[in-house]
């Protein structure tokens, strides 16, 4: 029987402990990464990156950029989202090329730390995506801000390709008995404190 969005969404959490010796096929990978891919951004612009980490020296290095997060070692993939440090007419038209003509020309920023924080934003979009995407493929996932962003960006060698880390995400699968997260209820406020209806 396959579960509703709902039921998914409700099903997972932000896994602290993951089970090493289980790793994630490297279909649902593709499948997680293909809807990062998918992902609507402003303008169709996508400007970011995905790297997606398996390499056990670089997890490691990135877990101490990372409080020590043992997520990172302990999930079989590392999704690193990348945003552009600026944006450029070439990066535009690269990805615009298509379709430019039936949109018109995209505007361009100017200042660098506006256009960096633009596509961080869109970066976030893309993670909420890989968050559901991770749910429906029934994987772990945990999104974590808690890293330093010049270190992995230093480990991964972001800078000299124009790219800025913005958000880690690691997948595996959850070791529920000794993730002290697993048993608890989850808690999100009532639809009636959230959500206003402005009719």
């Amino acid at each position: 029987m396959t579960s509703t969005l709902l039921e998914q969404l409700n099903w997972r959490y932000a896994t602290k402990k993951m089970d090493p010796s289980k790793k994630v096929p490297q279909e649902k990978v593709d499948t997680i990464v293909e809807a990062i891919r998918m992902t609507p951004t402003s303008s169709g612009t996508q400007p970011f990156e995905l790297l997606v980490v398996t390499n056990p020296d670089k997890l490691a290095q990135i877990q101490k950029a990372a409080s020590d997060q043992t997520q990172i070692t302990e999930g079989s993939h590392l999704l690193v989202f990348a945003a552009w440090d600026n944006y450029t007419k070439d990066r535009i038209d690269a990805v615009t090329d298509l379709n430019v003509e039936a949109r018109g020309d995209l505007p361009l920023l100017s200042d660098a730390e506006v256009n960096y924080a633009h596509a961080a934003r869109q970066a976030y979009i893309a993670l909420g995506v890989a968050l559901v995407a991770a749910a429906e493929q029934e994987v772990d996932s945990t999104p974590m801000e808690g890293f330093d962003p010049a270190k992995v960006d230093e480990i991964l060698g972001l800078k000299e390709r124009g790219l800025r880390s913005v958000i880690l995400l690691p997948l595996g699968y959850r070791d529920a008995e000794s993730d002290w997260l697993a048993p608890m209820k989850k808690v999100r406020k009532s639809a009636e404190t959230l959500v206003t209806h402005i009719d």
